[in-house]
């Protein structure tokens, strides 16, 4: 059963021969420690095998999977791999890197008095990797291609807003904080339909502060800087078709996000958006329904389909969002 935003002849379980089916989907599978995702991957685990079956029924070519906890030999994401080849959905090809997520900074971000804690780490993790990235598809990942922005400074960032607010990136942190709180990937993946760059990423919610409303600025910048690299601001455009997706952790009106920076992808000349305002991607106990979760091919392609996956509880509180494109 999906909830359907459009629908050009291609079934939610069923893609379409002539096109791509590209999703994001904030899984939830994160764990407390090190290891334990993988535990319970192979222990198959009600939650994993619940997200299994959304994956499973929907057959995106390519899924990027937010809280997603990395480890470095990826033994999670293929054991993860391995429970959906048993479903009948083969992805050959998987891809993660290491997140800002967890990662150390040796200093007292929270300003708490104490060091190493989960809010003193680059983003917030209890260890290195907590709630990471990864990316599954049937076509190869052009690996030498990919560029990494989660290494870049928040005061890096052309036109960051929070970077010029010294009660939001304090002097003392300007040579050390990272803006991305999870990741920003730029993925080529080598399709039939030929070379496709997906924009990946997850940014921080932006809650959890104060008056000062450092993750609102700092969700806000994590936005900039898809606009920023559309306009050639770090580093070359990306050639042929992009897909930007991922989860945004904002809704373009509710919410405490800011929400000029979404709008403007939301509303940009090169980016088109086939599920606008055509449904809630997500319903946490504290704020109710809400559109989070994103899927924005460019405009030089096709959008065949798209649609959003219906609610699980038991897998996560997100749904999984999906496109159908035809490259040109």
């Amino acid at each position: 059963m999906i909830f359907w935003a459009f629908a050009g002849g291609a079934s939610a379980n069923e893609p379409t021969a002539q096109g791509l089916r590209i999703a994001t989907f904030n899984t939830e599978l994160s764990r407390k420690g090190p290891g334990l995702l993988l535990r319970d991957i192979l222990r198959g685990e009600a939650q994993v095998q619940a997200v299994v079956a959304v994956i499973a029924d929907t057959r995106p070519d390519i899924v990027l999977l937010q809280d997603f906890d990395f480890d470095h030999g990826r033994q999670a994401l293929t054991a993860f791999a391995d429970l959906l080849r048993l479903r009948g959905v083969d992805y050959p090809f998987v891809f993660a890197l290491r997140p800002n997520s967890g990662r150390p900074t040796g200093l007292d971000l929270d300003g708490d008095g104490r060091l190493g804690h989960a809010r003193d780490a680059q983003g917030y993790g209890q260890f290195s990797g907590q709630g990471g990235m990864a990316l599954l598809s049937r076509y190869p990942v052009e690996e030498e291609g990919v560029r990494d922005f989660s290494p870049l400074l928040w005061a890096e960032l052309p036109g960051a807003e929070g970077a010029t607010r010294p009660e939001v990136l304090p002097d003392a942190f300007r040579d050390v904080q990272r803006l991305s709180a999870v990741a920003h990937w730029l993925v080529p993946v080598a399709t039939p339909k030929g070379r496709v760059n997906l924009l990946a990423f997850h940014a921080s919610p932006p809650v959890f502060d104060g008056p000062e409303d450092r993750n609102g600025y700092r969700n806000a910048d994590e936005l900039r800087l898809w606009l920023a690299l559309l306009a050639g601001q770090l580093g070359p455009v990306p050639e042929g078709p992009v897909v930007l997706l991922g989860d945004a952790n904002n809704d373009p009106t509710l919410g405490e996000g800011q929400k000029p920076p979404l709008l403007a992808l939301l509303g940009h000349p090169d980016l088109q958006d086939p599920l606008a305002a055509k449904g809630p991607t997500v319903n946490w106990a504290q704020t109710g329904p809400m559109r989070v979760d994103y899927v924005l091919p460019s405009r030089d392609v096709t959008v065949i389909a798209a649609g959003i996956s219906d609610a699980d509880p038991a897998a996560s509180r997100h749904r999984l969002v999906w496109v159908d494109i035809k490259p040109p």
